[in-house]
């Protein structure tokens, strides 16, 4: 059974990139919370050319209405031209936990 919740990540070569992409995103009420993933390894082409860097993944925790905006501030925000943006489901989780994100990610009024 699928939740409104979702994990929607992406990739930055940038600490300090990948902290203002995390806070941006939960000031903004656009997640719930962001866990920054140490640093990994990345292999890809890019133009032609095989590349390898060292990204940290951002895993912003967020409901499926908010998605959109995420999205939209992420990929204006962030410094790549084609940034990762992938959406996970949350297929179930504790009612406590599913809550908080609805809770933390709602419009102020």
């Amino acid at each position: 059974m699928a939740t409104d919740v979702v994990i929607a990540q992406t990739t930055t070569d940038d600490e300090t990139a990948a902290e203002a992409l995390a806070r941006g995103a939960v000031e903004r009420r656009l997640a719930a919370c962001a866990h920054i993933d140490a640093p990994v390894t990345a292999v890809y082409r890019w133009q032609g050319e095989i590349q390898r860097e060292r990204e940290w993944r951002i895993s912003y925790k967020t409901t499926r209405e908010r998605l959109p905006e995420l999205e939209a501030w992420v990929v204006a925000a962030h410094g790549y031209d084609v940034p990762q943006w992938i959406v996970l489901p949350v297929d179930a989780g504790s009612r406590a936990y599913l809550g908080w994100v609805g809770e933390e990610t709602g419009r102020e009024e």
